[in-house]
């Protein structure tokens, strides 16, 4: 009875734990862009942007950092939530933001569902050329399929209504931005929850050893492609999100620089860990902001340098390794 009771005690402080954490990285995520938007309230676009490329690296933090899929073509999805949400308003002329996301979302999904099939079919180096040739033919679609999505020349009249018909896309960026900094907290909460599922778990077993959860009677196929299903859905909010704060939509965002740059901020944060996909996303985007303008002909130099020393001294990415250090200074301690 009584070792009853020390475990069901060791869980539920092993759930406060989880909450605090939780809630503590709620406070500073909303801390940060408070500073932010005080510090930058002329560069909005620039933090509005940051919001979209953060759900992007969220969405590959699940497929690779948790499963331990090799991709460089995760853009497609994100692409694909800009198009379907961009397409909406410009063809079809829905233009409630709400409906537009929704759409982002559905797009997402389809791409993630289609490229999770495909990639999933190879492992190691194979999977990550199955994953460069998909964004280059989702690039290649979009350039050809011009009536829908202008091609060369982008996605225009998009055209939002005010977010709940209260709230209008002014030119100063403030209403994309809070609309932003709200879907990444409903986001950032429920991947909270998903990672530390019975689900998320299992993604993080099929990792470690996918021959053992298949003997053990597991699908981890099946498994995966639920993820890259859910990975889709959040790289579709991201994308239908910049669709609407830009009103435009470009094969940028179907680009393979964009899903490597992606991959970089990953591994700058560090993997397996959502906290370090947004810390990542955000040194990245504010060091390549800074020095570009500082110094604009040795910029890439730099960031190249930057990313060097992070591999090299900080393998578990910036985040990662602060985290490691705080432990082992706790466990030392105690």
């Amino acid at each position: 009875m009584a070792l009853v009771l020390n475990n069901e005690n060791g869980r539920l402080q092993h759930r406060r734990g989880y909450v605090s954490r939780d809630l503590a990285g709620i406070i500073v995520i909303i801390a940060v862009a408070a500073i932010g938007y005080f510090a930058f309230p002329d560069n909005l676009a620039l933090l509005t942007r940051m919001i979209t490329i953060a759900l992007l690296v969220l969405s590959l933090d699940l497929v690779t950092g948790y499963c331990g899929v090799a991709t460089l073509g995760h853009a497609a999805l994100f692409g694909s939530g800009a198009y379907a949400a961009g397409v909406l308003s410009a063809h079809y002329g829905i233009n409630d933001p709400l409906l537009m996301l929704l759409a982002g979302i559905a797009g997402g999904v389809a791409a993630g569902l289609l490229s999770g099939e495909i990639i999933l079919r190879a492992h190691g180096l194979p999977q990550l050329v199955l994953s460069i040739a998909l964004i280059h033919l989702f690039h290649e679609f979009a350039n050809k399929a011009s009536s829908w999505t202008g091609g060369s020349d982008g996605l225009s009249g998009i055209a939002p209504d005010p977010v709940l018909g209260f709230f209008e896309f002014d030119l100063y960026g403030r209403t994309a931005f809070f609309f932003g900094m709200t879907l990444l907290l409903v986001v950032f909460v429920l991947l909270r929850l998903l990672v530390r599922s019975p689900f998320g778990m299992l993604c993080r077993a099929i990792k470690q050893d996918p021959l053992r959860i298949r003997a053990m009677g597991g699908s981890p196929k099946g498994a995966l492609i639920r993820m890259y299903a859910i990975s889709g859905a959040v790289a579709g909010v991201g994308g239908a999100l910049n669709a609407i704060s830009t009103q435009v939509v470009g094969l940028d965002s179907l680009s393979f620089t964009q899903s490597a740059e992606a991959l970089v901020m990953l591994v700058l944060g560090g993997t397996g860990s959502l906290f370090g996909a947004l810390s990542g996303t955000i040194i990245f985007m504010l060091f390549e902001d800074y020095v570009s303008a500082a110094n604009p002909f040795h910029w890439l130099t730099m960031v190249g340098a930057l990313l060097i020393a992070v591999v090299l001294f900080a393998p578990k990415g910036l985040y990662g390794t602060a985290a490691n250090f705080i432990d082992r200074r706790r466990e030392q301690r105690s």
